[in-house]
C-alpha cells in the first residue's frame, strides 16, 4: 500500500500559527496544457472546466510546442487537463467568455450576439438587441447568472438569467473614457437583489446599479484589478503602484493593506487578484503565487509557468501546467483533530480509536476522559471526514466517529451514514477520468441533483445512474439525457439502404429507450420531449414512434403539431378526451392550413374525427359562422347549410339579406330530394317575405308587415284596410276556411267595425259557427254587439250564451219558448239579484 501523508504535511501557518492554509493537489498534469500565458482564459467555479482561447495580443515564438490553434477556436478542459470540447467561433469578434451557474460557456461577440455551450458543443444563441449591435460592445463581466456588458457609447446593459430575455439599461455612470477596470457583484449577493458594477475611473469607484451611479469619492486610484470576495461584501483593489487594498463592498471599513513590491521573487506584471474563500487573497505573477492573509502575513507558492486562478466559495484553485492545485484554509474540524498538540475533544477520540487499533489500554482511559463531550468529538470526526481528500484519512476519521458513537446511549446515525454516502460520491467525481475536484462545502451548496446534470452533460450517464441510485434520486433526468444522446449519436445499421434502414433503426432506437426506461424505473420521463429530440435531428419517424408511448395527450400534441403530423396530432387530441386540447389543435390547423385542407383533413379521418368535427361545429356556430357555412358547403351538407342559413335569417334586421337568406336555405333544401316539404315550406316563407315587402311599400312604410307570420301579415291588412289583400294572401297561401275566419274575427273587432263583422257573418255560412263569435265579443268587452249573433247559434246553447252577455231576460224568454223549465229553474237559482229571479220566477209560473 503506498504510504499517505499527513494531513498536516501540506499545512502551512500564518498569523503566529493561529490559522493555517494548504495546498491539496487534486491532478498532476504534466504535458496536458499548453502554456496558459499564451491564452485568455475562463473557469468554472464548483470544481468545473475551464476555456482557453489563443491571446492574439501576444507572439508567439517560433519552434515553440505550442498546438496549431485558430484564431477562433475555443478549447475547454477539465481540471484534470483532459479535453472536454473544441468548437471554431464563425461569428464577429470574440470581447469575452465565461461560465454559467449550470456549466455552460457563454461566448460574447462585438455585435452583442451570445451564444450558450453545452459541453456537447451544442449552443443556443441570443442577442442584447440592435441598438447593442449598433454601439458595439467593448468589455463584458459574465456571473453565474447573467452578464453586464459595456457598449461603445460607454453605457451598461445588464442580462438577467440565461434565457434570452430582453437587456436592461444600468443607470449612466457618465464615462468619457473605458474604465481602467471594473466588477460586477451579482443579484443574490446583493441586499437589494439588484446586480451592481463596480467601475474604477480616474482615482475613485462608480457603484452602479439599475437606479443610480455613485462616487464613491475615493482617491487612492486608479486600480487596475477589482475583485468582489464570493460573499460580496469585501472588495480587493490594487493600485497602479502595487498596493493591494481590501475593503468593505461599501467602503466604509478598510480592512487591510499590503504592498506587492516587497514580495521576493515576483517578476513582472501581477496577472490575477483572487479571493481564496471570504478570508485571504491570491495574487498571481508568473510561476509565483502569494496568499496575502488579513493582517498582511503571506505564504508563496512556486509553479512551472504560468497559472490560472479560480475563486471558489471555501478556496481557490490554481491550474499550472502541470498541477491543479486547491488552496484553503484549514477548516475547523480539521484543525481539531490534526493540529500537533490539539487537545480538543475529537483529537483526544482519534487518538483513543488509533490506541484501540494498536490493542492499547490508552483507548479506554482518553474515552473517559471527554465522555461529556464525546458526542461533539463524534460529530467533530465526521465533519473532518467530509473536509478531507484522501480517502485513507476519510475513513480513519468516520472509523474513530463510530468508535466513539459505541460509547454513547443514543446518537442520531443519520449525519454519520450521509457523509459515508457524500465521500463515496465526491470521490468517484473527483477522480481524474471524470475530474470535478467538488469539496464537501461545495457539493452541500450545489446540491446532489446539480451534479448529477453536470455528469450527464458530459456524457458519463452510467456514473450518473449509479450515483442516482445510490442518493435514492429518481433516474429520469439521466435517463432522458442518455436517450437524447442516444438519439443523436444512433444512425442506421441494417443491410438495408434507404428509408427501409432508417425505419428499422427507428424502431431499434425506440425499443431500446423504452426498454430501459421500463427497466430502470424512469416515470415520470415524458416521451414527448425525447421525441422532440428526435424531431430536432431530423428523425421524424423516431419522433412518431416514441410519441406513441407518450401517455399524457396534452405532451404529445403540440410536438406533432410542430412536426405537421396535423391528423395524428387530431386522432391523439380526441383520445384524451380533453376537449380543450381538441379546440386548441383545430384552431391551430386552421390558421395554419388552407381551408380546403383543413376541412379535408375532417372528412378524411372518418369516424375517429367525428367527435373533433362536432366540437368544430359548436364552436363555429358560436364564434366563426363563416367557417361553419364553408364546413357545410365542403362536406356536401345540404341540410345543415338551409338549416344555418334559416337560423342566420331569424337573426338578421335586412330585409334583402334575409330575403336572400330563405331564397339560400329553399335552394340547399330543393337540391336534396328528401326534403321536398322543407324546399316548399321555404319557398313559401320567401314569397311571403316578398309580398310583405310589397304592403310595406304600398303603406309607404307606415305599417311593419316584414317577418310577420301569414296570419300576422292577413291581420295587420285587415287592420289597415287591405281586406282585398287578405283575401289574396288567403288564396296564395291556401289558409284553410276556418284560420282565415278566426282571424278576420280577432281582426275587426280589435278594428272595432263591428258593422264589417256583421256583415261577414253574414256573406255566407260561418265554417266556425257562431259561438266563437259571441265568447270573443264579450271576451273583448263588447257584451251588446255579441247579443245579436247569439240567435244564430244551437238553440240549446242560447241560454247560456245571453247569460254571459248578462241579458238574463233573453236567456228566460229562449228556456221559455223552448219549454225548457228545468233550465229556467237552474238559471233562477244562479240569478245575480233578487229583481232577475223575481222576473225569471214570473217566466217559470207563466209556463205552468
Amino acid at each position: 500500500m503506498a504510504i499517505v501523508d499527513h494531513p498536516t504535511t501540506s499545512w502551512q501557518a500564518m498569523q503566529e500559527g493561529n490559522v493555517f492554509y494548504r495546498r491539496q493537489q487534486c491532478y498532476s498534469i504534466p504535458g496536458k496544457l499548453p502554456d496558459l500565458g499564451d491564452y485568455i482564459i475562463a473557469g468554472c467555479r464548483y470544481g468545473g472546466p475551464i476555456a482557453l482561447m489563443r491571446d492574439h495580443t501576444k507572439l508567439l515564438a517560433l519552434g515553440r510546442p505550442t498546438p496549431a490553434v485558430t484564431k477562433a477556436q475555443i478549447q475547454v478542459y477539465s481540471p484534470a487537463g483532459e479535453g472536454l470540447l473544441l468548437f471554431s467561433w464563425d461569428q464577429a469578434k470574440i470581447i469575452r467568455f465565461g461560465w454559467t451557474i449550470d456549466e455552460k460557456l457563454a461566448v460574447l461577440n462585438e455585435e452583442g450576439v451570445y451564444r450558450l455551450y453545452d459541453l456537447q458543443g451544442d449552443y443556443t444563441q441570443y442577442s442584447l438587441g440592435p441598438e447593442a449591435a449598433e454601439l458595439g460592445i467593448i468589455d463584458a463581466k459574465i456571473h453565474d447568472n447573467g452578464l453586464v456588458a459595456l457598449t461603445g457609447s460607454l453605457t451598461l446593459l445588464e442580462v438577467k438569467g440565461w434565457e434570452g430575455g430582453r437587456p436592461l439599461t444600468l443607470a449612466n455612470p457618465g464615462l468619457s473614457e473605458p474604465p481602467h477596470s471594473w466588477a460586477v457583484i451579482p443579484p443574490d449577493l446583493n441586499i437589494s437583489r439588484h446586480v451592481e458594477v463596480l467601475v474604477s475611473v480616474d482615482a475613485t469607484i462608480f457603484t452602479i446599479d439599475n437606479l443610480e451611479s455613485v462616487d464613491q469619492r475615493l482617491s487612492r486610484g486608479p486600480f487596475t484589478h477589482l475583485s468582489p470576495s464570493p460573499n460580496g461584501k469585501s472588495l480587493a483593489l490594487l493600485t497602479f503602484n502595487g498596493t493591494l487594498w481590501v475593503v468593505s463592498s461599501d467602503f466604509q471599513r478598510s480592512m487591510a493593506e499590503f504592498d506587492t513590491s516587497t514580495v521576493p521573487g515576483a517578476e513582472g506584471s501581477i496577472r490575477q487578484v483572487e479571493w481564496c474563500g471570504n478570508d485571504a487573497i491570491l495574487i498571481t505573477w508568473n510561476s509565483l503565487v502569494v496568499l496575502v492573509g488579513p493582517f498582511g502575513d503571506t505564504l508563496q507558492y512556486y509553479y512551472i509557468g504560468s497559472t490560472f486562478a479560480i475563486t471558489e466559495m471555501d478556496g481557490v484553485r490554481v491550474i499550472g501546467q502541470d498541477v491543479c492545485d486547491l488552496i484553503q484554509k484549514v477548516p475547523a474540524s480539521s484543525l481539531s483533530v490534526f493540529r500537533p498538540g490539539s487537545t480538543a475533544p475529537s483529537a483526544i477520540l482519534f487518538d483513543a480509536w488509533d490506541s484501540f487499533t494498536k490493542k492499547s489500554p490508552k483507548a479506554d482511559e482518553s474515552i473517559r476522559s471527554i465522555r461529556p463531550e464525546l458526542a461533539k468529538a463524534v460529530d467533530e470526526c465526521i465533519e473532518a471526514a467530509g473536509q478531507e481528500w484522501e480517502p485513507y484519512w476519510q475513513r480513519r476519521l468516520l472509523n474513530a466517529a463510530k468508535f466513539g458513537r459505541g460509547y454513547l446511549d443514543f446518537h442520531n446515525p443519520t449525519d454519520f451514514v450521509h457523509m459515508g454516502q457524500t465521500l463515496k460520491v465526491l470521490n468517484a467525481v473527483r477522480f481524474y477520468e471524470v475530474g470535478i475536484p467538488l469539496t464537501y462545502t461545495q457539493y452541500n451548496y450545489a446540491s446532489p441533483s446539480r451534479l448529477i446534470s453536470r455528469l450527464t452533460s458530459r456524457n458519463m450517464h452510467l456514473l450518473a445512474l449509479r450515483i442516482s441510485g445510490f442518493l435514492g434520486l429518481k433516474p429520469d433526468a439521466v435517463l432522458k439525457h442518455w436517450a437524447c444522446s442516444k438519439i443523436i449519436k444512433s444512425r442506421p445499421t441494417t443491410t438495408s439502404t434507404g428509408k427501409d434502414a432508417e425505419l428499422s433503426a427507428d424502431d431499434e432506437v425506440c425499443r431500446v429507450i423504452v426498454e430501459k426506461f421500463q427497466d430502470l424505473g424512469g416515470v415520470d420521463v415524458s416521451y414527448a420531449d425525447i421525441a422532440r429530440k428526435a424531431w430536432e435531428v431530423g428523425r421524424v419517424g423516431l419522433a412518431t414512434k416514441l410519441l406513441d408511448h407518450e401517455p399524457k395527450g396534452s405532451d404529445q400534441v403540440p410536438l406533432l403539431l410542430a412536426m405537421k403530423e396535423d391528423k395524428l396530432a387530431l386522432v391523439k387530441a380526441v383520445d384524451s378526451g380533453d376537449t380543450d386540447l381538441v379546440y386548441h389543435v383545430l384552431l391551430h390547423l386552421h390558421k395554419r392550413l388552407p381551408l380546403g385542407s383543413f376541412f379535408r383533413l375532417l372528412e378524411d379521418g372518418g369516424q375517429a374525427l367525428v367527435p373533433a368535427t362536432r366540437l368544430l361545429e359548436v364552436y363555429a356556430r358560436e364564434q366563426n359562422r363563416e367557417m361553419l357555412r364553408d364546413f357545410y358547403y365542403s362536406d356536401d351538407r345540404r341540410v345543415e347549410s338551409a338549416v344555418l342559413s334559416l337560423d342566420e335569417a331569424a337573426h338578421m334586421t335586412d330585409e334583402t339579406s334575409k330575403l336572400t337568406a330563405v331564397k339560400t336555405a329553399h335552394k340547399f333544401f330543393s337540391e336534396d330530394k328528401d326534403r321536398s316539404f322543407e324546399a316548399k315550406m321555404t319557398d313559401d316563407y320567401a314569397r311571403l317575405l316578398a309580398i310583405q315587402q310589397q304592403l310595406e311599400s304600398e303603406t309607404q312604410g307606415k305599417v311593419k308587415f316584414f317577418g310577420l307570420s301569414v296570419n300576422e301579415t292577413m291581420r295587420q291588412c285587415l287592420l289597415n284596410g287591405l281586406s282585398k289583400r287578405a283575401d289574396k294572401i288567403k288564396a296564395d297561401f291556401k289558409v284553410p276556411e276556418k284560420r282565415f275566419w278566426y282571424v278576420k274575427l280577432y281582426a275587426l273587432t280589435e278594428a272595432r267595425d263591428f258593422e264589417s263583422l256583421e256583415a261577414f257573418s253574414r256573406s255566407k255560412r260561418s265554417p266556425i259557427g257562431y259561438e266563437p263569435f259571441v265568447r270573443h265579443l264579450v271576451e273583448k268587452g263588447h257584451q251588446k254587439e255579441a247579443i245579436t249573433y247569439v240567435a244564430k247559434c244551437d238553440p240549446p246553447r242560447r241560454a247560456d250564451l245571453y247569460v254571459e252577455c248578462g241579458d238574463w231576460r233573453l236567456a228566460g224568454k229562449e228556456c221559455k219558448d223552448r219549454g225548457d223549465k228545468a233550465k229556467l229553474e237552474e238559471l233562477r237559482k244562479k240569478a245575480p239579484n233578487s229583481l232577475v229571479e223575481r222576473e225569471l220566477g214570473q217566466i217559470v209560473s207563466s209556463m205552468k
